[in-house]
């Protein structure tokens, strides 16, 4: 565009942060690429917002001020009566209808740059085609993913294979008496991290040296890997093309923008082969010469009680499709799974986005969920258990009582201890008309609770964890 964009992101040095900040306020920064917190910043002309990959839900902010910054950018074009670009090739759901009620222009890109054709989809049945043991250990790759990517790696061509995981594996346990490795500060297991020798929690950071003996039963060498990650990905991958030049992709690996962009060089120069990556290398990267993508567990997404499961796996999945074959050379995307009729499954094998959209449509409609009612969640927590659930039943008893209001919980949350706090979750769900924050403001105006406990109110929740 003419001058150089201005970048602003947390992983920023403070005095970088500075000089944006202050290139912005005197209206020196002309173009600003941005990540949420970019909306905030002290713009003076602010002529035009972009919001790419806006089905993102990586938008949603669930930490100290909660908010969706695709959202709230619209709110901001609005107020400043500026144009705003929502751009996606898989667009939510609430984006879609959005457009089909007239309040959003649409504008559809049929045909890929270039010229370049759709790749081809099939799926790989792993009940009837499971993985073959190897002299590396156990097989996570199919046979017919096998014999695609040695076809390819034999054309001289890339490879990617995507499991959405970081890690060696996501669950250690002892063989013979049973203990699972869990943090002790969250409801989760810890995750295998081999290359540095430690179990991690994802959710809050803890981490521990591997041990070499069960804490319970003390046994030696009866710990065992459970699951696959990417790092037990890339064994497999050693161990069966070892003269490959082989490259992991996840935020563990990858430090920091400087090596992501050093990791991009490197597959778009073709010094590497093949790519074992995570969803950091699902969306936005083009690599000429990458003509296979392999999805190793289709799955994993689909569990679990997120009203978007289907929804969100199928947007991942369709941008991991989207790497190959890119330039002149046809792309293929083999997709492991062990439910092929699922209707996330079907679609991506037909390519057909307008269907799955439309069933999406019908099955939220029915069950009046978002976007054709509203939700709201409380999440209580306390560092004591008693006054959590003290606190949870209280906000219960005073839940609000009228037609078309509905209130679930409170209950346990999934993850129902969470950096050392007990949570307890509660869901209201209301139409679509009903004013949520009024209710909501005058259900927590009504009871009284301890100092100790927070409530954390959550509308439009992304997150049922």
């Amino acid at each position: 565009f003419g001058c150089p964009p201005a970048p602003w992101h947390s992983d920023l040095p403070q005095g970088a942060r500075r000089k944006t900040w202050r290139a912005v306020a005197e209206g020196g920064a002309r173009v600003v690429v941005g990540a949420r917190s970019a909306l905030f910043l002290p713009f003076t002309q602010l002529g035009l917002i972009v919001v790419d990959e806006e089905h993102e839900a990586a938008f949603k902010q669930e930490e100290g001020a909660i908010y969706h910054a695709r959202d709230m950018a619209v709110v901001r074009a609005s107020l400043g009566k500026i144009p705003i670009i929502l751009a996606s090739a898989t667009p939510s759901l609430e984006t879609v209808l959005n457009a089909k009620a007239g309040r959003y222009g649409h504008v559809i890109l049929p045909q890929r740059h270039g010229g370049a054709s759709l790749p081809e989809v099939a799926l790989i049945d792993v009940r009837r085609e499971p993985p073959v043991k190897g002299a590396w250990g156990v097989s996570w790759i199919s046979p017919p993913l096998v014999a695609e990517v040695e076809r390819v790696l034999g054309e001289g061509r890339q490879a990617l294979l995507f499991l959405n995981r970081r890690g060696y594996a996501p669950l250690t346990l002892c063989r013979r008496c049973g203990h699972r490795f869990n943090c002790p500060h969250c409801t989760a297991w810890l995750v295998e991290h081999r290359r540095l020798g430690r179990l991690q929690c994802h959710h809050c950071g803890y981490s521990t040296p591997i041990p070499k003996a069960c804490p319970t039963c003390e046994a030696e060498d009866e710990l065992a890997a459970c699951g696959p990650g990417v790092e037990r990905l890339w064994e497999e991958a050693r161990g069966r093309w070892p003269e490959a030049r082989i490259a992991v992709a996840a935020s563990d690996t990858v430090s920091g923008p400087a090596a992501a962009a050093e990791l991009i060089r490197a597959i778009t120069a073709h010094e590497v082969d093949l790519v074992i990556g995570t969803q950091m290398l699902a969306k936005g990267h083009h690599f000429p010469r990458l003509t296979l993508a392999g999805v190793v567990d289709a799955d994993i997404g689909l569990n679990g009680g997120d009203l978007r499961a289907a929804e969100r796996t199928f947007q991942l999945l369709f941008q991991v499709a989207g790497r190959t074959g890119r330039a002149a050379e046809a792309g293929k995307v083999l997709i492991q799974t062990a439910d092929p009729t699922h209707p996330v499954m079907q679609a991506l094998a037909h390519g057909d986005l307008k269907e799955f959209l439309e069933a999406e449509e019908s099955q939220r409609r029915a069950a009046a969920l978002p976007p054709f009612g509203r939700l709201a969640a409380l999440i209580v927590s306390s560092t004591d258990p008693q006054a959590c659930d003290a606190s949870a039943r209280a906000l219960s008893r005073a839940a609000p009582r009228a037609a078309g209001l509905q209130v679930l919980g409170p209950a346990p949350a999934p993850l129902s201890l969470l950096r050392g706090r007990h949570r307890q979750r509660l869901l209201l769900k209301t139409p679509k008309e009903v004013r949520i924050q009024a209710v909501l403001r005058d259900w927590l105006g009504r009871v009284q609770l301890p100092n100790a406990v927070r409530v954390q109110v959550d509308v439009d929740p992304y997150s049922f964890l």
